[in-house]
């Protein structure tokens, strides 16, 4: 059942991600640009946990999903400041 919810997971944060960019290149709105590329940091992570915990669960990858996650907040962060200015 976790498998089901990693890929799953993973699945709608791509799909959010491309459909945030094909709206990006409809409209030129900055602010779904830092979204599609702050959802693609999403995915990547979850891509993450799912390695980390289904297919590598020797190896410890909780410091890079960390500094992902990171830099998937700040991407959105830096878009929802710097448009509101």
């Amino acid at each position: 059942m976790a498998l089901a919810v990693y890929v799953l997971c993973m699945l709608t944060s791509a799909f959010c991600a491309g459909l945030l960019w094909r709206e990006y290149r409809r409209s030129r709105a900055r602010l779904l640009l830092w979204s599609s590329l702050s959802f693609s940091a999403w995915a990547a992570n979850n891509a993450l946990v799912f390695t980390d915990l289904v297919i590598l669960p020797a190896v410890d990858l909780s410091l890079v999903r960390a500094a992902l996650a990171l830099v998937a907040v700040s991407l959105l962060l830096y878009g929802l400041i710097w448009d509101a200015s």
